[in-house]
């Protein structure tokens, strides 16, 4: 038999994971207790933490965190990333009807930027539309699962909806692979994994400590610089 393959069914993939972890952690997420969930929240922000801590020390470079998080900081800042991402998550938040819900947006905002950052969706997205492979993505998918899983079971139905963030956010790179492949050097990737896992730990940060947050989406530029710093 054939394989079936078609540019972007790795997002899809991912995209299903996401669903379907998150529809398990929000129904198992119902018989736990207010002190249950925030020993599961600790425990993914500890997990998040550590992941990012140990992605950004293998592949630490001083100057090169300090020119990509400042310049994509500032370019961030500027055009108010964070901003838009809390919109876009009241936004989902009315048209699911769940306006009563206070934790949607924050449980939105968290969870999509978990599962978008890193070379994994980048990388992902790229060989299953350049090389007709969906391997990585498939594996992204596999970890997406259990983490949205444990964020919804904290953080409640909001992170359900980071489906959509990945689903544009991979699906763009998808399109675009064939511009983005040649700037992904060795070099680009090791950059992007570093201040990838930067941002990851910040997020981390985020959960285990929710009343100071880093506007974490507002850094994203950063990984543009990092890919273009050699």
């Amino acid at each position: 038999m054939a394989e079936i393959h078609f540019a972007g069914l790795g997002t899809l993939i991912n995209v299903a994971a996401i669903i379907i972890g998150g529809i398990i952690g929000l129904f198992g997420g119902k018989f736990l207790t207010e002190n249950i969930r925030r020993i599961l929240q600790d425990a993914c922000a500890l997990t998040v933490i550590f992941l990012g801590a140990d992605g950004a020390l293998k592949n630490f470079d001083a100057m090169l965190f300090i020119a990509s998080l400042i310049g994509g900081g500032l370019v961030g800042a500027i055009i108010d990333i964070d901003g838009k991402f809390e919109r876009l998550g009241f936004w989902l938040r009315k048209r699911s009807g769940n306006d009563g819900d206070a934790k949607f947006v924050d449980g939105f905002v968290t969870a999509s930027l978990t599962v978008c950052i890193g070379a994994m969706a980048v990388i992902g997205a790229i060989n299953d539309r350049l090389l007709h492979d969906a391997t990585v993505l498939i594996a992204k998918s596999a970890l997406d699962l259990i983490i949205i899983l444990v964020m919804t079971a904290s953080l409640g139905k909001g992170c359900i909806f980071s489906c959509v963030s990945v689903g544009i956010f991979q699906g763009a790179i998808t399109l675009l692979a064939g511009l983005i492949e040649p700037l992904m050097t060795e070099v680009a990737l090791a950059n992007l994994s570093g201040v990838g896992n930067v941002l990851i730990f910040a997020i981390g940060v985020n959960l285990l400590l929710p009343d100071k947050k880093i506007s974490v989406a507002n850094f994203l530029p950063a990984l543009i610089v990092a890919c273009l710093w050699n």
